[in-house]
């Protein structure tokens, strides 16, 4: 499993980088290994506002179908397009190509509440 350094990272299994006030949020390598195969990506739609925490997005895979929460709360401004085409990239590149939305930041300070790569790999460890 990979865990980044350069992102933060939620006890639900998503990833955020941040670049000024704009983010982008994914699924971890542990949580699309967990899913299996990804078949269909819901995306959320550009101009939600969302809450740290809450749904606004959803993965379907061969196992189960999944809930996509955004680590902060803001104003998605992309989403991955590409996804709805070609779903597998999240098992391929969760933390590349297969990014799932942007948005910019409500409260930058609500990243302080997400975990650094290795609080993340001890939370996946411990299960």
């Amino acid at each position: 499993m990979q865990y980044p350094a350069d992102r933060k990272y939620s006890r639900e299994h998503e990833w955020i980088t941040v670049d000024g006030d704009t983010a982008r949020v994914g699924i971890t390598d542990y949580a699309q290994d967990a899913l299996g195969d990804v078949v269909y990506v819901q995306l959320p739609d550009v101009g939600l506002e969302v809450l740290a925490n809450a749904s606004c997005a959803e993965v379907e895979s061969t196992k189960s179908v999944s809930e996509i929460y955004s680590p902060v709360s803001g104003t998605v401004t992309a989403v991955n397009d590409v996804l709805t085409n070609e779903p597998e990239l999240l098992n391929r590149d969760p933390y590349g190509a297969g990014w799932v939305f942007a948005l910019t930041l409500a409260d930058p300070a609500e990243l302080d509440s997400l975990m650094d790569a290795a609080a993340y790999e001890r939370l996946v460890e411990e299960g």
